[in-house]
């Protein structure tokens, strides 16, 4: 079996992994950061979202070995420093965007990209690009409620 390099969180990893070897797997099973989900295994349910290279990715649909050299970047990176919450998942702890919080690591990457590329989403944008992540908890409204307040725009409007 091959190595597999990248920059995980930060850090250099290395495992070896299987030509086949999903990198939601990889990171799961092989490096053991389960914060990453796996749902559907086909990516339409958005649960398994990573970054790779600064772009969200659905991390059940794309090999390991893909993602040789990469900058990859889970939930367990978004964390403060000091691994206090993020500010995107404090958001969602603040306005219970989560219930049984299954999905809520790709809802956070997801968010993570949009802010990233537009800092003031307004809530139909917000919800187009969540149209890829599917929960079957919260009926959105506080998954929207906490990307608007962690873009620092008033939540308390949202529907």
């Amino acid at each position: 079996m091959p190595q597999v390099e990248m920059t995980v969180n930060g850090k250099a990893v290395s495992a070896k992994a299987k030509g086949n070897t999903l990198l939601s797997e990889f990171l799961r099973e092989g490096l053991g950061m389960t914060g990453t989900h796996v749902g559907c295994d086909t990516g339409q349910c958005g649960v398994c979202v990573v970054h790779v290279d600064g772009l969200p990715v659905k991390s059940c649909n794309m090999f390991a070995a893909e993602a040789e050299g990469a900058e990859v970047t889970t939930i367990e990176g978004m964390a403060n420093e000091d691994g206090t919450l993020g500010v995107i998942q404090q958001a969602f702890q603040d306005n219970h965007g989560l219930q049984c919080g299954f999905c809520t690591p790709g809802m956070v990457m997801s968010a993570a990209s949009l802010l990233a590329e537009n800092p003031k989403p307004t809530e139909a944008e917000i919800r187009a690009h969540l149209s890829g992540n599917l929960c079957r908890c919260t009926g959105y409204h506080n998954i929207i409620k906490s990307i608007l307040a962690a873009s620092g725009q008033d939540a308390q409007g949202a529907v």
